[in-house]
């Protein structure tokens, strides 16, 4: 769904899309997507927007359209989009990548572990 409200007072006060995507942090082409409704701006965007453009978050904010879900049961291995065990669809992710998402969720597993001893030892004190 279009950014209507918040495309219209942008223009209406001359900023660029390049300077909104300054103000968030990104390119100009991942914002573009964000105004036009392809990726959700999230809500410290919205205030930090509202911010730049000196209006309430009330006068530029529209509703995020739900996106949808999709149910890939039916895909065979020869659909060209992976490989389909369980109703899962896999895509051809690089390995690298996986690794290295495994990683960090061993080390995250690792850190939760920690803190919670961290917590019981504060709390038998």
């Amino acid at each position: 769904m279009q950014k209507e409200k918040l495309r219209n007072v942008r223009k209406r006060k001359g900023i660029t899309q390049q300077q909104i995507a300054d103000i968030i942090a990104t390119d100009v082409s991942n914002y573009s997507r964000k105004e036009s409704g392809d990726v959700a701006i999230r809500k410290e965007e919205w205030e930090k927007i509202a911010r730049y453009l000196e209006v309430p978050v009330e006068d530029i904010y529209e509703e995020e359209d739900p996106k949808p879900i999709f149910n890939f049961d039916n895909i065979t291995g020869s659909s060209g989009f992976g490989n389909n065990v369980n109703g899962n669809l896999y895509c051809n992710v690089p390995e690298f990548l996986l690794e290295n998402q495994r990683d960090y969720i061993e080390h995250l597993k690792k850190e939760n572990q920690r803190l919670q001893e961290e917590i019981k030892a504060l709390q038998n004190k």
